[in-house]
């Protein structure tokens, strides 16, 4: 029976306290995000209960119910329901209040790397579609150009070079709106602001200079961190003049001066530090990775379960990045990911094979192929937590899938959700097919240990309850 997404989300906005009490709404791959007025008006165990729902995951204030692949269609209804703006935002903009990860009550602490993890997961999720669309650009090209005979000289070639080419030269104008946004600042100007660090006459300028003080050179579409730094600094100007700006002037001068006062420091100071600090974090990641490539590996591909669980798994994305503008791949992050991925779908699917319930089974086999395809958040909430066994063996399976991947070399070349869906990354463009023999081996280990370790630990565990 097909799911009636209407009625799930007027349950969901009534049982959230109402449309009043959502300050803004939005989604990411699997997880409808929530922002609350009053966070007491939110009922979580009934939100729970309901059979769509995976989970709920409460961080810095933000509510992520769990959906699934299908959230959109949810997400989609939510923004019909009258008193939700487009894009999430309530009509009320009295009610909407600061994201109270950036928002110190009285008497309260917070766990401020948590804070800047999730900021950093936060930005990057919204903009995770363009980049397994641009970055698998790159690998059909390598396909028609290795197997198909296209041209680099074509026209085919050459479209489709600019799909790809475009996804990360403009990445900082998509992660300026993102993390603008994040910050309930103007999305807008936060975009504005990465086409100014890209245009022709700043992206690598030399010699450049703002009133007599030095510009330093930096190639601004090569990095992350400088527009991040840079937004975070607007925000903060852009609600300063927001707050205190005479109603009749902000229209022309809020912008108007959120941008002069913003671009020059970005420029002379925090685009720098941003992209030194970059730098070193590329250095020193591919330098542990240098001295230790298996561990190294193997430890991304035991805790990608945990990190996908407490929503830290798009906060590696800057480390991403930063290595793929160093190396010019990713012999890390995704690459550990990939078989952490797979084992999660052998779990699932073990799971499913012990199971007696026909609910549970279902669950255990539709969580497990779409964690074979790379996305594993409904296998990770509604397999491997609640029946513990499966966790173990998926971190069993991811672990043993990064060793032999850090010991083969295994890369990936362009930025894509990890799992068999995405095999074209892991093309190697100078047409080798070694970097992808390894990864289908490493990926077909992971996934039949986490079957295996899994399936073992769950008769195990039935045989001594019944003994019981």
């Amino acid at each position: 029976m097909a799911k009636d997404y209407k009625k799930l989300a007027e349950i969901i906005v009534k049982l959230s306290g109402g449309v009043r009490n959502i300050s803004s709404a939005s989604h990411c791959m699997t997880r409808l995000r929530l922002n609350l007025v009053d966070e007491t008006k939110f009922d979580n165990a009934a939100i729970s209960a309901l059979p769509e729902v995976l989970t709920v995951v409460i961080q810095n204030g933000e509510h992520q119910i769990v959906i699934g692949q299908d959230v959109p269609n949810l997400y989609a209804e939510i923004q019909k329901i009258n008193g939700i703006k487009e894009k999430g935002y309530v009509e009320d903009a009295e009610t909407a209040r600061e994201d109270i990860a950036l928002d110190k009550k009285p008497g309260e602490k917070h766990d401020y790397l948590n804070i800047v993890m999730s900021f950093i997961g936060g930005t990057f999720s919204p903009v995770i579609p363009v980049l397994v669309a641009g970055g698998l650009t790159g690998a059909v090209l390598t396909l028609l150009t290795n197997f198909f005979g296209v041209s680099a000289e074509s026209g085919t070639y050459t479209v489709i070079y600019a799909i790809n080419q475009a996804t990360f030269y403009f990445l900082p104008i998509f992660i300026g709106f993102s993390a603008a946004t994040r910050l309930k600042s103007n999305g807008y100007l936060g975009a504005f602001l990465g086409a100014i660090l890209l245009y022709q006459t700043i992206n690598g300028a030399e010699g450049l200079d703002i009133f007599g003080v030095g510009v330093p050179t930096v190639t601004y579409n090569s990095t992350v961190f400088p527009i991040i730094l840079g937004v975070l600094f607007m925000s903060v100007i852009y609600k300063f003049l927001e707050k205190y700006m005479p109603v009749y002037f902000k229209t022309i001068f809020v912008p108007l001066l959120t941008i002069l006062i913003t671009v020059p420091v970005t420029l002379i100071v925090l685009g720098p530090i941003g992209n030194v600090l970059g730098t070193w974090l590329a250095d020193g990641v591919y330098a542990l990775y240098q001295a230790f490539p298996a561990p190294a590996v193997m430890i991304i591909g035991i805790t990608t379960p945990l990190m996908v669980f407490f929503g830290m798994n798009n906060a590696t994305y800057p480390v991403l990045f930063a290595l793929i503008a160093e190396v010019g791949s990713d012999p890390l992050i995704c690459t550990g990911m990939a078989p952490a991925n797979v084992a999660v779908g052998g779990a699932a699917l073990a799971a499913m094979f012990i199971s007696k319930d026909i609910n549970q089974k279902s669950v255990s086999m539709s969580a497990g192929i779409t964690a074979l395809c790379g996305i594993t958040e409904p296998a990770v909430y509604g397999v491997l937590f609640p029946q513990k066994f499966p966790l173990i063996g998926a971190m069993v399976g991811g672990g043993i899938g990064g060793l032999l991947a850090g010991l083969l070399g295994m890369t990936q070349y362009v930025v894509s959700t990890p799992g068999f869906i995405s095999l074209p990354a892991y093309i190697d463009p100078s047409g080798s097919h070694y970097n992808l023999i390894v990864s289908i081996v490493v990926m077909l280990v992971a996934l039949v240990m986490g079957f295996v370790t899994t399936y073992s630990l769950g008769k195990r565990s039935l045989k001594n309850t019944s003994s019981n």
